[in-house]
């Protein structure tokens, strides 16, 4: 069981294994929505997250995906995309111990910034892991 929630505590979930992935997101839309050069990320299957304390707010970022973050501090929360039905991403550092599911790969990594190296040798996705294209490293 994987537990976390937003800075302020208004906004609570609990995730259960399995966990399907652990990724760094280098998108321009993650940094803009985090304030942050990339993300890290950890998606389970949809039907094993829950909230137990709040509601998160609603953001559509793009057709066919769903944002949640808390309306009181910001935090965000979770990447619903339609196109993958089944599994609910979650920001990884939004856990209670985000120490137990270190990034697995790096997604999105043509789309980093020129001043964020990336210094380990974990895989790097031109854009998604369906895409499956690798950059090198």
């Amino acid at each position: 069981m994987y537990t976390g929630g937003c800075f302020c505590g208004a906004v609570q979930y609990e995730a259960e294994a399995p966990v399907l992935t652990c990724t760094w997101c280098h998108c321009s839309m993650c940094r803009r929505l985090c304030g942050a050069p990339s993300v890290a990320w950890f998606s389970v299957p949809r039907t094993q997250f829950r909230y137990v304390r709040g509601t998160a707010a609603i953001f559509h970022s793009s057709p066919g995906v769903t944002r949640e973050f808390c309306s009181a501090c910001g935090t965000q929360l979770t990447f619903r995309d339609d196109s993958t039905p089944d599994e609910m991403d979650i920001t990884t550092c939004s856990l209670d111990n985000p120490e137990a599911l270190p990034p697995q790969d790096h997604t999105f990594a043509d789309n980093r910034l020129h001043w964020e190296p990336i210094c380990d040798d974990l895989p790097r996705y031109r854009r998604t892991r369906r895409d499956g294209a690798l950059e090198s490293a």
